[in-house]
């Protein structure tokens, strides 16, 4: 790693105009290119130890974005601190007034429109939308399992209520998304734990199969009650994630999974209880997915379900 000397005193810890930085005599076009800094974006660059996530390249892209511009969809919802709902790499969303005529470009996605004063806040330097506007763009804009378990997280967060999700759906209306959006929030559901919940329990419904219940309590024999991810409590049929299939191998969908989740109970016990669980792997939830939807079916057949 570049020392630390390398790095003037005004520029450490910051994202920068890399021009500017040159302009002021602070760093050399060749000091730019050390390990001692990042290039973010064009003519943008970052001290090197700055963690790289989605955070840094809002700042980045902030420093070439008009004033009134302001982080929306997924991008404020890692503002927000749903971290699964971009990575460095993603593009960075935002909305201006369609006056401004600013377009999309790599690593930028720009929304024309109009947004009110009273969706908009300011933390740590950047304006984003607040989290109720945030669920409408991400239910209008996002692919609809990432835009489920971003809602169920903001939900479970307590960062908005369902009263909160009617109210920003009719003050929008006229939207032609509006109906998108509204299959997103009916979809929502605040008891997932994590996004790999959300997301399974959202592409077994797009599969044809009847929405389950995240989370559902189910005591076991030993008057221990356990709460598997998803399961559809009239047929007794549960599915659950196989965690040692899982480590390592689903990052996208566990980047925010609660360590708890990692403590597997007994499928014994709740066989014992009457149930059939079935465990789903990194690889089928990659590859093999419609084959587990099979089994799922299939289970849920022979428990009386008809479709």
């Amino acid at each position: 790693m570049a020392r630390t000397s390398l790095r003037p005193p005004s520029l450490q810890w910051q994202v920068f105009r890399g021009s500017d930085a040159v302009q002021r005599d602070l760093v050399s076009l060749n000091q730019l290119r050390t390990s001692a800094w990042v290039r973010v974006r064009h003519d943008v660059y970052a001290d090197s130890r700055i963690r790289l996530d989605h955070t840094l390249a809002c700042r980045a892209t902030a420093l070439r974005l008009p004033v009134a511009a302001v982080f929306a969809g997924p991008s404020a919802a890692y503002l927000h601190g749903v971290e699964h709902a971009a990575g460095y790499n993603d593009e960075v969303h935002v909305i201006v007034r369609p006056d401004l005529r600013l377009r999309s470009q790599h690593g930028l996605r720009a929304h024309a429109g109009e947004i009110d004063a009273d969706e908009v806040e300011a933390r740590d330097g950047l304006r984003r939308t607040k989290p109720a506007r945030t669920a409408w763009d991400v239910a209008c804009w996002a692919e609809l399992t990432l835009a489920v378990s971003i809602v169920d997280r903001l939900l479970r967060r307590g960062q908005v209520e369902m009263a909160d999700l009617v109210e920003v759906t009719e003050r929008h209306g006229t939207n032609l998304s509006r109906s998108r959006a509204q299959r997103v929030f009916g979809l929502a559901d605040p008891s997932a734990r994590a996004a790999s919940e959300s997301q399974l329990r959202i592409r077994l419904i797009m599969a044809g199969l009847p929405r389950p219940v995240a989370r559902h309590p189910v005591e076991l024999v030993t008057g221990r009650v356990v709460h598997p991810e998803v399961a559809w409590p009239e047929f007794q049929v549960a599915v659950e994630f196989d965690s040692r299939g899982l480590v390592g191998g689903h990052t996208r969908c566990l980047d925010d999974i609660d360590p708890e989740l990692e403590q597997r109970y007994s499928r014994g016990h709740l066989a014992a209880a009457g149930w059939t669980v079935l465990p789903v792997t990194a690889h089928q939830m990659r590859r093999d997915f419609t084959d587990f939807v099979t089994s799922v079916r299939r289970a849920l057949l022979e428990r009386g379900w008809q479709p």
